[in-house]
């Protein structure tokens, strides 16, 4: 067995988000989020990224009119809310040092503009994190994951408005308050690049409201409010939680050049610059040259409040978290090539990488190039607090899963993580995607299953809903025992 020299406190774990799993959409005062409008994709060709996001204002005007949770699965998810505690068993079974779960802000804040909170969202949330520091689990909780209040969509225009950003702080603070003795390790916004691979889902913005000449510009102002929320978030929690860390939360789509052709490499290069502006502002506490010079030519006019830049110059995180599920390919000869994609986003076909059903490269050591070059830029402690493997499970005739193929993803991208370490990386931890079996963000679907557990459930929403133990589930409680030693 090789000795891996993960450090004593790495926080192994898993990750989930409360508009996937919780369900109870509309019980104990919880408002409708923009989840609640994210409909069940079925016929969606895996290849063809666009059909699997983007929302009108028709779409949530028809979602606002139904009570259907069969179309809007995550409107019911795996049912969290009414089995968190049965689930935290399982976890505690597994080992986890830490889970990675988010607050819906609508069960706090129903409409985003109440003068009180809902005493009852604040009770769930103090349960579940009670709940887990009892079974030895540390709460890594993330603000805003894909849930902001659907009223402050249709009232504020989302985060295009200044106000939003007052609201989402006042959120903060309650939270911050309530749960201080509960949780220290927090995170701003999930997944902040993805404002223009789907805009409604992370900043509110519905873009067929606006003229398609200033999308770019209302996006621009929407993801600046954000930058402005997340340093107030930042500075708020030191004040009220001096021992806690607020973490940024991206995308690391990272990118190689097709070959050693110096344009490709550059487009790369510019691609690579193009994914670390979202946590360059959070880490460096500045807007890049690069992208105010881009600003100046396209004619994009971002309104700052007197200060804003000082705030996030001000208060910049203590760490950086990033999703890596993929690797990508840039090529000046794109629209030749056959391309792939994954979490909604798209590039060319690398010949030397596998690719799952639903169309995603497996890239274990673009996770290892991935650390060293985040580590080498920003000088700050790295989580990958999100990585993972969809696939379709076989029920065997005992009610066993063989998912021998997740168990391979997991020890390759284990060993990377192992490999950086070894490199002098500075790394938290890990919290594998969808560690029990959610609804998927884009399709909605069930079978695109990530889970150690298994939940019986299908993409029709029939099912007991019951959990069960897959051959990962052992697998990966043998590695956390072993501290990231025994990875067969």
């Amino acid at each position: 067995m090789r000795k891996n020299n993960f450090p004593e406190e790495f926080l192994w774990g898993g990750a989930t988000a409360a508009n996937q799993c919780e369900g109870a959409w509309n019980e104990d005062g919880k408002g409708m989020s923009v989840a609640d409008c994210s409909n069940y994709k079925p016929k969606a060709d895996p290849k063809d990224y666009k059909a699997q996001h983007g929302i009108t204002a028709a779409d949530i005007e028809k979602a606002m009119k139904t009570d259907d949770v069969m179309q809007y699965p995550k409107r019911h998810g795996i049912d969290f809310y009414h089995h968190y505690k049965e689930d935290l068993d399982l976890f505690a079974e597994m080992g986890f040092k830490v889970l990675r779960v988010s607050i819906a802000w609508t069960r706090i804040f129903p409409n985003g503009i109440e003068d009180q909170p809902n005493e009852k969202g604040l009770t769930f949330y103090e349960s579940l994190f009670s709940e887990m520091k009892k079974r030895g689990i540390e709460p890594l909780v993330t603000l805003h994951h894909y849930e902001m209040p659907l009223y402050l969509v249709n009232h504020y225009d989302g985060w295009y408005q200044r106000p939003v950003t007052d609201l989402f702080v006042k959120y903060c603070k309650v939270v911050f308050k309530r749960y201080k003795n509960l949780v220290k390790y927090w995170l701003t916004f999930n997944e902040i690049d993805s404002v223009f691979r789907h805009p409604f889902t992370t900043i509110g913005v519905v873009t067929d409201r606006y003229p398609k000449e200033k999308q770019e510009e209302i996006i621009y102002q929407a993801l600046h409010h954000q930058f402005v929320g997340s340093a107030l978030a930042t500075k708020y929690l030191h004040e009220i939680i001096p021992d806690a860390k607020m973490g940024c939360m991206v995308t690391r789509t990272l990118t190689y050049p097709e070959n050693c052709n110096p344009k490709n490499c550059l487009l790369a290069l510019k691609d690579n610059r193009n994914n670390y502006f979202y946590s360059d502002v959070q880490v460096f506490g500045e807007y890049p040259v690069f992208i105010k010079n881009y600003w100046k030519k396209e004619n994009i006019h971002i309104h700052m409040e007197p200060g804003d830049e000082e705030i996030i110059k001000c208060y910049t995180v203590d760490f950086v978290s990033f999703s890596y599920y993929m690797s990508m390919v840039s090529s000046i000869d794109a629209a030749k090539k056959e391309k792939v994609n994954g979490n909604l986003s798209q590039g060319v076909k690398n010949p030397f990488l596998d690719i799952t059903e639903w169309n995603w490269q497996v890239d274990p050591t673009g996770l290892h190039y991935a650390l060293i070059d985040m580590y080498d830029r920003y000088r700050r402690p790295l989580f990958i607090v999100e990585n993972g493997l969809g696939s379709k499970d076989v029920l065997q005739p005992d009610g066993s899963i063989i998912d021998d193929d997740r168990i391979d993803y997991f020890r390759q991208h284990t060993q990377a993580i192992a490999d950086a370490i070894d490199d002098g990386i500075d790394i938290m931890g890990y919290t594998p995607w969808g560690c029990i079996d959610m609804v998927s963000m884009s399709t909605c679907q069930m079978s695109k299953r990530y889970g150690f557990i298994y939940v019986d459930l299908d993409d029709e929403n029939r099912g007991t809903y019951n959990r069960s133990r897959k051959k990962s589930f052992y697998w990966y409680k043998k590695v956390i025992a072993s501290n990231g030693d025994d990875l067969e």
